[in-house]
């Protein structure tokens, strides 16, 4: 990752970036640089659209209420895109913005709730789920935004994943064992991962048999305790981004 400035504020923007564009503010963004942050005409920010990088944009006044943004200069490459993704039983409110908000943190390159028996909650918010994992990349300097997929059930969603790709089944009932070396035995890595997370009543009995039948399913033991659901997927995505991923 090339040097960062964490003081700098970044928004994330509809559009192409590219030397010399005018990129146009909508109402809510216009308020959170002018009202919230103060700024004025002629002060930057970096702003990134999830496709070509990040940029260095100048804030220009347009009409009474207007705020344009004239993008000057790259700051950084959009850097290749990982292939990580996040198969979760929906939780409620507070919670499940705090497992999306953390998986981009983490890397996580598509969020995919999936409904399970057991899961608690009865629908998925899937704009307030982007809404989420655009803060998430424009606080912490992510330049790839997730994918926020609707929500499926859990037969299809697996059955719509490829052969080759490694499904990581946090599994409360299995083996306890080294998570570090299980994943290192899942080696090569040609198909991309998706860590699957169930609900807090964790899969029933049929719905783990369902999983195990995926050609590259690995059972992985989060510990001796029982995790809820939101910190399973943090502590999953760090042992998975450690091992096979991008930490490396």
């Amino acid at each position: 990752m090339a040097a960062y400035d964490f003081r700098a504020i970044r928004l994330r923007v509809e559009g192409s970036l590219a030397a010399g564009a005018t990129i146009g503010c909508d109402r809510d963004q216009a308020n959170y640089l002018l009202n919230v942050m103060r700024l004025g005409d002629g002060q930057s920010i970096a702003v990134f659209d999830g496709a070509h990088g990040e940029w260095r944009a100048r804030l220009a006044r347009s009409g009474k209420k207007g705020l344009d943004l004239i993008v000057e200069e790259m700051l950084r490459p959009q850097p290749p895109a990982g292939d990580l993704a996040l198969m979760f039983a929906p939780l409620k409110h507070a919670r499940l913005d705090y497992m999306v908000q953390k998986a981009v943190e983490m890397g996580v390159t598509r969020l995919q709730p999936v409904m399970t028996r057991r899961t608690q909650a009865a629908r998925v918010n899937l704009d307030r789920m982007r809404a989420n994992a655009v803060e998430a990349a424009e606080q912490c300097g992510v330049l790839t935004l997730a994918a926020c997929d609707e929500t499926a059930g859990l037969p299809e969603a697996l059955a719509a994943l490829p052969a080759d790709r490694l499904l990581v089944f946090c599994d409360e009932d299995a083996a306890l064992a080294n998570p570090a070396e299980a994943l290192a035995a899942a080696r090569p890595i040609t198909g991309g991962i998706t860590v699957l997370i169930g609900p807090e009543g964790g899969f029933a009995p049929e719905e783990r048999t369902l999983v195990a039948r995926h050609p590259r399913a690995l059972a992985l033991s989060l510990g001796p305790r029982i995790l809820r659901a939101d910190t399973a997927a943090v502590a999953a995505l760090a042992v998975v981004q450690a091992v096979l991923g991008d930490w490396r």
